[in-house]
């Protein structure tokens, strides 16, 4: 009689060492599984017989035949080997102790849970494709696999990932009310979820790298101990001190306004500003910051873009109220008009262009513009100086200096002769007037009137007399420059009979 068998299953292939163990097994002939012979078998005992299972398939029935006849069957299953599609997680600490669960097949008889060398600290088989295992200490990367009676399975990846470690905590101190952002520096911070200072989790977090993660400190009290937990586990604790102190405020900034490439300084007033450890413009930090008192910071202001933006101030009590500063784009010209004017000034010059609101210069070259009147945005008036050749008009406001647009000094225009210098009294005699500096020749007078003239270059203009009386007449000639001397040109009466 078999009263049982262990194991009792085995690989398809055969060869499983089985025990059965009843009674009566006296100078046993023969073990059979099913219709099949046992490979060897050995009579321990009238208790016992140990016997090498033959190939097989199915769940057959296990027989001792002896003098006294055949035994009652049991059972054994023949099982093919495990097979395992799933791990789950699939990294842990290097600590173990991470419950893993395996998916696959024919798990149900498992023996053994291995990973890589090291067997599971334990393990459940739940079904015959899934078992929970707790992970072994262990680290690197190892193969899990699943032991039963139809062999060993096949390997999957499961790593040991190393506990983060935080080396600095910046800035260490902060507002009771939190709301600060702290920047973690150490390593391991890959996968990080979660970051915690004492037991309360940061209101919120961002893995930058590895190495770094920038977290916003919760509300709290005292002396904390700031941690990361990962998938390699939680790290070690660095102080970060919750600061009972006042909130800094802002009052004003001076200047108001600056170019949208930044540099310029501003003064900062306000009050609890002693401790500021951060000075922004919108969301951008000040390029470099001084404290000169609880109660003014002078910050260098950054690049930004064109249009107002807060500037905040943050110290351990938090971050304090914002104030208007005004980011102002370059000035350009597009033209001036007119262009030339005398060397002596008083010219009024119309310039235009863009972002010119809160120009508080207009140069002539290196010479302040008389005086000038912002008109809009895009317009400006100005009254030349004195000066000489062709210089460049620039605009200076708080967003720079403008480009510069050329304006000429015309010097006075000179006639040096006429021909003729005589004519009759009716129109239509042409004039030749030679001189200097009449390219730019506006009006030819005879006397008080106007004529019609051709500027020929910049020493010779000719002009149609107009009629008049008889006797002598002052002819000149007005340019941007002014107006010339005075050459005289007589009218002759005709004879009479």
């Amino acid at each position: 009689m078999i009263s049982s068998v262990t194991p009792a299953a085995g690989s398809p292939g055969g060869g499983t060492l089985v025990t059965l163990t009843g009674s009566n097994f006296i100078q046993p002939s023969a073990v059979r599984f099913g219709p099949n012979l046992a490979t060897s078998f050995t009579a321990v005992s009238a208790t016992q017989i140990t016997a090498v299972a033959p190939p097989g398939s199915g769940t057959v029935q296990i027989t001792v035949t002896t003098q006294g006849g055949t035994s009652n069957g049991v059972a054994f299953g023949y099982a093919g080997a495990p097979t395992l599609t799933g791990v789950s997680p699939t990294t842990g600490p290097a600590s173990g102790g991470t419950v893993v669960t395996l998916t696959g097949t024919n798990l149900l008889a498992a023996t053994a849970v291995r990973f890589g060398t090291a067997n599971a600290t334990t393990f459940t088989v739940v079904s015959a494709t899934q078992i929970t295992a707790v992970a072994p200490p262990g680290s690197g990367t190892v193969q899990v696999t699943v032991t039963g009676p139809g062999g060993t399975s096949n390997g999957l990846a499961y790593s040991y990932v190393a506990a983060p470690v935080v080396s600095a905590v910046s800035p260490g101190q902060g507002p009771a009310a939190g709301g600060n952002a702290v920047t973690l520096t150490g390593s391991g911070f890959t996968g990080a979820t979660a970051v915690r200072f004492g037991a309360t989790p940061a209101s919120s977090f961002t893995v930058v790298s590895a190495t770094q993660i920038t977290a916003v400190a919760p509300p709290g009290s005292g002396t904390v101990q700031v941690t990361v937990t990962g998938p390699g586990g939680a790290s070690n604790g660095l102080a970060y001190s919750y600061i009972s102190a006042p909130v800094p405020a802002l009052t004003s900034v001076s200047p108001g306004q600056g170019p949208v490439v930044g540099g310029n300084t501003v003064t900062l007033t306000g009050s609890d500003l002693t401790a500021v450890t951060a000075v922004t413009f919108g969301s951008t930090p000040a390029t470099s910051f001084t404290v000169v008192s609880a109660t003014q910071i002078n910050a260098v202001a950054p690049p930004g873009a064109a249009g107002p933006v807060q500037i905040t101030v943050t110290g351990p009590g938090g971050t304090s109220n914002g104030v208007t500063y005004f980011y102002v784009g370059i000035p350009t010209l597009t033209g001036a008009a007119p262009a030339l004017g005398p060397l002596t000034g008083g010219t009024t010059v119309t310039l235009t262009g863009t972002n010119l609101l809160g120009a508080t210069a207009v140069r002539f070259g290196a010479m302040p513009a008389s005086s000038f009147t912002v008109v809009s945005a895009t317009q400006i008036t100005a009254v030349a100086p004195a000066g000489s050749g062709t210089v460049q008009i620039t605009v200076v406001t708080p967003g720079g200096t403008s480009n510069g647009v050329p304006y000429t000094y015309v010097a006075v225009p000179v006639l040096t002769s006429l021909s003729p210098t005589q004519g009759p009294l009716n129109a239509g005699t042409t004039v030749t007037l030679f001189g200097s500096g009449l390219t730019t020749t506006s009006t030819v007078l005879f006397g008080t009137t106007p004529t019609s003239f051709t500027v020929v270059s910049d020493t010779w203009v000719t002009a149609i007399d107009p009629s008049g009386p008889a006797g002598p007449v002052n002819v000149r000639v007005t340019t941007p420059g002014g107006t010339s001397n005075s050459l005289v040109y007589t009218r002759v009466a005709g004879p009479g009979i």
